[in-house]
């Protein structure tokens, strides 16, 4: 019993960090005037509708309401859980920002 009660506490650990994950980038989305769900269908547009990522963009605050995110630390936590075609797509926005600015 205790190597199914372990794995379930790693499962468990695993789906929170997930959703860490998605706030990061969901906030770091709000945070620089992008649409969290657009950026997703760029990286993945052949899956529908992200679950969790919808439930999750609820938890984000206004910009004004948020701390800052680093660039680096979106590309970072996105790049640990293998979204490496999420990272590129926020790659490609954060060379758009710096030509506009």
């Amino acid at each position: 019993m205790r190597d199914k009660e372990m794995e379930e506490r790693i499962i468990r650990n695993y789906e929170r960090d997930e959703n860490m994950m998605i706030l990061v980038f969901a906030q770091w989305c709000v945070n620089n005037d992008l649409d969290p769900v657009e950026l997703y269908k760029l990286a993945y547009p052949d899956q529908t509708d992200n679950p969790a990522l919808l439930q999750t963009i609820e938890l984000t605050v206004p910009k004004d309401e948020a701390g800052d995110i680093p660039d680096d630390t979106v590309l970072g936590v996105l790049s640990l859980f293998g979204n490496e075609e999420l990272a590129f797509v926020v790659t490609q926005e954060i060379g758009r920002r710096g030509k506009r600015t």
